[in-house]
């Protein structure tokens, strides 16, 4: 607290600091808890930034502007405009810059000239360029000679001559330096990919630095809406259902159980973001309660269409649905963000689809939104009844903010918008590993107005106010080289009592013309429903195809729809969720999700063990995860994801009898093996020549797992089910208790396969192994009272009574038991230990 008496001053200072360590940061902040210090630090700094600019020779001026040009490299800036050309033109991605030796991954400033007269551009930037370096900013500087070949190229001499005369003399070609590039020798791809990805463009013949570095001109804009009517007070008219299963004061289950229902009253909020993650194969999205989430295209990390905020505390939506009541000025959402209202809202997540109902300002509303069950588009079909006596004159403004990539901080430079009949196209070039894909946003609606200029539309207002929506229309502003969105409006007229219903769309396709094919199509509203039926029936069809009844009714609930539904829709297709948006595939994480579904969906489960079999190396060892679309993913020494496939494939046959499934031939992968100071790389294998049937590829991961350590147990490497435990044996010495059980369990069980195949020698082999693993549990793991965990490299237990934390481990225990291979008497005793201890 302070205390300012009348006519004083005060004067506070507040420091941030970061350190190492907690020492450092606090003796940081006891130096400038005194007022004098911190005075005496600002004076030390100003004289450092003069001795700096006498160094440099550099004036005020001439420090203010570069200063300037720093907000343009950091930030998305209006000269972005002035490339909009190469941007929309541009057909690669950060791998095209490569060659050059340009990484892609700091700011790139381009300069561009073709003649001797226009290099004093050059020397102005390279002044800039050095004050840059000494602040610590790293930025490769592009200069391209656009001058045409000839015997002497006077242009390229005096370029080298200037640059060995400067700070870069020993910077060239190298990251944070200068590169030289000659047009004559490059395709105009390349150009217009180095344009692209520029900060910043100059050019010769327009000007000096400071001309050059000008603010762009804005465009005009439509008039600002005017409001000629006070806003009314309405009732609501939706009613809480009580009727609802595990009730806990904001939500729970429908009767039926296929609906999650949550009820939001008097600015009541769920204490984390509840969610429904809604998909097929290829697109999805996922919602939370407030009406946020994100979409994405094939890949759930890789091509987000929308932003995932992974924030439980804002919940910070990319896609919203404004209303606008045009005689009032009112603004709302139907979903409680970004313009949360007194009025209640109810929100019902279901199997394929959630719906949020709201009631405000005399209008009923609701919208449900979800996805076909193959194409690739998110719909949400809004349903508005007029309630009050008198005409309502409505402008619904539909509006996201494009990703096309991992994040829009990365993306937002590229991305290039088109408007064709109403919708609004969008590309991101620059995503080389998704060439050519077009999202589109659209709506069942003749559209009023559009834009794509993010700036434009916000304005001086904010998420829950944006003043585009306020003026008469929007500017209908479409390219590149802005902060981009895509917002369309539209206007709707309601009688008293009367009803309507439209589709608004947003979606992708692999090329502009599928894009084109699939809005069309549910842009029509009947197609919509036609549509949202179908999901119904095809989520009822795969989730009722097997029931339990048990004692427990909330087992019931979880059994009979949802847990299978998260499997399919989360784990299998989307790969996401609200706190991690991952896309990859897992080795051993989506062979145990599609095994569950072996009863239900068998051709799931054996697609994806077919498909994690193309991800076996030739060695036996397979990636820890990886992304489908070029296969970048990590290669580990961890000792139990390649032992997963000969599992899974053993738990489908057993119940489907599909032993033709062991003939299905796939490739291997070919890489680098890790070098022994590593524990995983990071790397884009190849896809060998090399083919071979599913049961050979499980014969290399078995036969690669059975290495044992010196208790005759087999060794952890890196890690096993258990990914902490990555130094427990990454030296080569350390041994797995829970993967001795592991191995046994499959052993036993694959061996019979062996013999179905005519390998009875390794049938016997194997139930050989399996029992001298038992054995050796039995000899050398067992504690006294329950089985350790595993053995360090250094021979120290882990799992065991010695242990001051980590005595007992669950997995030891329960293993023992689910392989039936452990001492009969034994098991009793370790799980009734663990249930004691824990």
């Amino acid at each position: 607290m302070v205390r300012i008496d009348p006519g004083k001053s005060i004067k506070i200072s507040y420091v941030t600091a970061v350190a190492n360590e907690r020492e450092a940061v606090m003796e940081l902040a006891a130096k400038f808890n005194s007022p004098q210090v911190i005075k005496d630090e600002f004076s030390m700094a100003i004289t450092k930034s003069r001795v700096e600019a006498r160094y440099l020779n550099l004036d005020t001026e001439e420090i203010e502007l570069y200063q300037d040009m720093i907000s343009h490299i950091l930030f998305l800036s209006p000269q972005q405009k002035q490339k909009q050309k190469c941007i929309m033109s541009n057909k690669k991605g950060q791998s095209g810059l490569w060659p050059y030796g340009i990484s892609g991954d700091i700011p790139i400033v381009l300069v561009m000239l073709d003649k001797s007269d226009d290099i004093d551009i050059v020397r102005e930037i390279l002044k800039a360029h050095e004050y840059w370096r000494l602040k610590k900013l790293a930025v490769d500087l592009v200069i391209l000679n656009e001058e045409e070949n000839s015997y002497t190229n006077p242009l390229n001499s005096l370029l080298m001559d200037i640059i060995a005369e400067s700070h870069a003399h020993d910077l060239v070609n190298k990251p944070g330096g200068v590169f030289i590039l000659k047009k004559s020798n490059m395709p105009m791809e390349d150009i217009d990919l180095i344009c692209s990805v520029s900060r910043i463009v100059l050019k010769g013949n327009e000007g000096d630095l400071k001309e050059q570095v000008k603010y762009a001109k804005s465009i005009a804009l439509a008039e600002f809406k005017q409001f000629d009517k006070k806003p009314s007070s309405y009732d609501s008219s939706l009613k809480k259902d009580l009727e609802l299963s595990f009730y806990n004061g904001l939500g729970g289950f429908s009767k039926d159980g296929k609906e999650y229902v949550i009820f939001l009253e008097n600015g009541q909020n769920t204490p984390l973001p509840w969610i429904n993650v809604i998909s097929n194969r290829s697109f999805g999205f996922i919602v939370t309660e407030s009406g946020s989430g994100y979409t994405w295209f094939e890949n759930s990390r890789e091509n987000k269409l929308t932003p995932w905020s992974n924030d439980p505390v804002s919940d910070t939506p990319g896609e919203i649905l404004y209303i606008l009541d045009d005689r009032t000025g009112d603004i709302w959402s139907v979903t409680p963000l970004p313009v949360r209202e007194k009025e209640p809202y109810i929100i019902r997540h279901g199997f394929g689809y959630t719906v949020f109902s709201h009631a405000s300002h005399g209008i009923e509303q609701e919208i449900v939104q979800f996805v076909p069950v193959d194409d690739s588009v998110k719909i949400s079909v809004l349903k508005l009844k007029n309630q009050s006596k008198e005409n309502r004159e409505l402008s619904l403004t539909y509006y996201i903010r494009p990703v096309l990539g991992v994040s829009d901080q990365f993306t937002a430079m590229h991305i290039n918008t088109k408007a064709d009949n109403g919708m609004i196209l969008i590309r991101n070039n620059y995503n080389d590993e998704f060439y050519g894909r077009v999202a589109f946003v659209d709506t069942s609606l003749k559209a009023g107005s559009i834009t794509c200029d993010r700036k434009e539309f916000f304005g001086a207002g904010d998420i829950a106010s944006p003043e585009g929506i306020k003026r008469a229309s929007l500017s209908g502003t479409t390219g590149a080289g802005f902060d981009p969105c895509a917002a369309i409006s539209v206007n709707v007229s309601l009688k008293p009592d009367e009803e309507k219903e439209m589709v608004f769309l947003l979606g992708a396709g692999k090329d502009e013309q599928e894009a084109k094919q699939i809005c069309a199509k549910y842009k029509k509203l009947e197609e919509a429903k036609k549509a949202l039926n179908e999901v119904k029936k095809f989520w009822e069809s795969k989730l009722g195809a097997l029931q339990f009844e048990t004692p427990n009714p909330a087992m019931d609930i979880l059994l009979n729809g949802w847990l299978v539904y998260q499997v399919i829709s989360c784990r299998i297709w989307t790969r996401s969720g609200f706190y991690q948006s991952g896309g990859a595939y897992g080795f051993r994480d989506q062979l145990q999700d599609s095994m569950s579904l072996t009863h239900i969906w068998p051709e799931v489960a054996r697609n994806q063990i077919l498909l994690h079999s193309k991800h076996q190396f030739l060695e036996g060892d397979v990636q820890h995860w990886w992304h489908e679309e070029k296969y970048k993913g990590t290669r580990t020494r961890f000792s139990d994801d390649l032992l997963w496939m000969p599992y899974a494939a053993v738990e489908y046959i057993r119940i489907t009898g599909d032993y033709d499934v062991l003939q299905e031939k796939t490739p291997f992968l070919e890489d680098e093996p890790l070098k022994e100071f590593e524990d995983e790389a990071y790397r884009v294998p190849r896809v060998s020549q090399t083919v071979s049937t599913l049961y050979d590829h499980c014969i290399r991961a078995i036969n690669r797992s059975l290495k044992f350590g010196e208790h005759g147990i087999p060794l952890i490497g890196s890690g096993d089910w258990n990914d902490g435990m990555n130094t427990v044996g990454n030296k080569g010495k350390g041994e797995s208790v829970w993967l001795g059980w592991f191995l046994y369990t499959i052993l036993k069980n694959f061996a019979p396969l062996c013999e179905k195949m005519g390998d009875k020698e390794l049938a016997e082999r194997y139930l050989d192994t399996a029992d001298k693993i038992a054995e050796n549990i039995e000899k050398n793991a067992w504690d006294g009272n329950w089985y350790r965990r595993a053995y360090f490299d250094n021979g120290v237990p882990l799992g065991s009574i010695q242990n001051s934390e980590c005595q007992i481990d669950s997995l030891a225990q329960s293993w023992a038991v689910i392989s039936e291979g452990g001492n009969k008497d034994r098991i009793v005793d370790a799980m009734n230990a663990l249930k004691t201890i824990w």
